[in-house]
């Protein structure tokens, strides 16, 4: 017997046909919340990375001096990828090496080919973006030779002999509109060396990132350009402390500027033993006797803010630099000699300066640290010149809803602190602002001094006291160093001419006395 399917009616096939499509409706509905989910999960987890802010903690005081953040990042750093990237791109400046073309100088086992930063460069991670920028090291560590085939040693808190900040400067505000810094350029740089960078990470530093890299340094090559334009090239350890200060922080314009202010460079000074300096008259022209504010003014100057400053990070430093002595002077010049050198220093010399007694400096003098007219001194004005009453009036607007960071104690001077001299063989060139190489020169009479000399060498000068300082000739190229020209403006040797009027002999027992510092 057989059987037959009852005949379909055209009802039941509706309610098939309705049946079969809640399948791919309901498909397309779990679909639509797995995407949202995903979508959100996305977010949040961009919305997480790219949020916040966070650094590196180095448990030793030296390294945290070397490496460690003062907060410069967030408003000036640079990516520390674009760091690592930068010497491949722009092989012609750097010539196959790393940051050691301006100067920088990196800790042992550490370069650019592996990746790593120089010393004196800060990291911070903001909004998911590793920066990194200047700390305290950058202008206060430096390099010295016995002879030139030693291996250079280095040595934290001397002044940075070696770096040029100009240089460094000028070729960051001469990339912001090179072709090569365009986002698929960088971005396959990174893929080159090894970053390996996921589809949200690239739309980040395609539309993110890298446009706010080039629109700042756009826009600091418009402000500070000008600036640097008028001056004469600041050479190795040496930077204008207070004009970039004014443009960048304060934005006031260089044509609205007086002509003798828009020159201050000066010398990176050396921060040992910064504990007996509290109390004195503080930077080349004594404008501050707060070491606190000091210490933040620099900071700012690094490209600190008052949102980003981090005041522990400083204050480590400063704790740490309290006590810090620099190492003592190679040089053994002949006892009776140093005996006669001393004499006459204690009789002409250490009333301003201090003196040193054996290994110890002694922070001693009636007029030690505190600020001697000009029109006494007669060295080159421009330094002081360029801190102003109008900077000073800028200045005591900063911090001012915290009284424990507001500025108090700046001042308008009218002459150049009385520095104490310890670790003196480590500061050539020498007065405020390098224009005379060795201590051999700073004693002769102004007119008999190099009128230019090989800045940025290493090399120490025994017989001189200082760095090996060839004379040179000013737009001459040279195998390596910088030729500073004391013609120019703000580059002037003249004055200080204190010991300058003794008979030869009497000059050298007096040097052999100084290059025990």
């Amino acid at each position: 017997m057989t059987t037959t399917d009852p005949p379909v009616t055209e009802v039941q096939r509706e309610l098939r046909r309705r049946r079969w499509l809640r399948v791919p409706v309901g498909l397309l509905l779990l679909i639509v919340l797995l995407a949202g989910l995903v979508t959100v999960v996305i977010g949040a987890s961009a919305l997480l990375r790219y949020s916040g802010e966070s650094t590196v903690h180095f448990a030793d005081a030296e390294a945290h001096f070397m490496h460690g953040s003062i907060g410069s990042e967030p408003a000036t750093g640079l990516p520390v990828r674009l760091w690592q990237v930068l010497p491949e791109m722009f092989p012609e400046v750097f010539e196959g090496g790393g940051y050691e073309v301006f100067g920088f100088l990196y800790g042992p086992d550490a370069s650019a080919a592996n990746g790593d930063l120089p010393i004196g460069i800060g990291q911070r991670t903001v909004r998911g973006v590793d920066l990194g920028w200047f700390n305290c090291a950058v202008c206060h560590a430096g390099t010295v030779r016995g002879h030139a085939e030693e291996p250079p040693q280095l040595i934290l808190a001397m002044p940075s002999n070696n770096l040029d900040l100009y240089a460094f400067i000028e070729f960051l505000l001469g990339i912001a509109d090179d072709p090569r810094l365009a986002a698929d350029n960088v971005l396959t740089e990174f893929e080159r060396q090894g970053h390996q960078l996921g589809w949200v990470e690239r739309l980040v530093w395609r539309h993110f990132v890298l446009p706010r890299v080039r629109e700042g340094l756009l826009e600091r090559r418009a402000v500070l350009g000008p600036l640097l334009a008028e001056q004469p090239a600041w050479g190795p350890g040496r930077v204008d402390t207070f004009n970039p200060y004014k443009i960048i922080q304060f934005g006031i314009p260089v044509d609205e500027l007086d002509d003798s202010e828009r020159i201050g460079t000066a010398d990176f000074p050396s921060v040992f033993l910064q504990g007996p300096r509290e109390g004195m008259d503080l930077h080349w022209d004594g404008n501050n006797a707060s070491l606190q504010e000091r210490n933040l003014s620099a900071a700012i100057g690094a490209g600190v803010t008052e949102e980003t400053v981090d005041h522990a990070s400083i204050e480590r430093v400063a704790e740490w630099l309290s006590d810090l002595e620099p190492p003592s002077s190679p040089y053994q010049p002949d006892p009776e000699r140093v005996q006669a050198g001393r004499e006459l220093y204690m009789q002409q010399c250490a009333a301003c300066h201090g003196y040193q007694d054996g290994q110890r400096y002694v922070f001693e003098g009636e007029r030690l640290g505190q600020v001697v007219p000009n029109d006494q001194l007669g060295v080159d004005p421009a330094r002081l010149d360029s801190y102003t009453e109008q900077l000073r009036e800028y200045q005591l607007t900063l911090f001012q809803d915290d009284p424990r960071y507001r500025f108090r104690h700046f001042r308008k001077t009218n002459g150049y602190a009385n520095q104490p001299l310890d670790g003196l063989w480590l500061r050539a060139p020498y007065l405020h602002n390098g224009a005379v190489p060795t201590l051999y020169d700073l004693l002769l009479p102004p007119e008999e001094r190099p009128v230019a000399f090989v800045r940025g060498l290493d090399v120490l000068d025994p017989e001189k006291g200082g760095f090996v300082a060839p004379e040179c000739t000013p737009g001459e190229p040279l195998v390596e160093g910088f030729c500073f020209d004391t013609a120019l403006p703000g580059n002037g040797n003249g004055g200080h001419t204190y010991g300058t009027d003794l008979e030869a002999d009497a000059r050298a027992a007096l040097l052999d006395y100084l290059l025990t510092f």
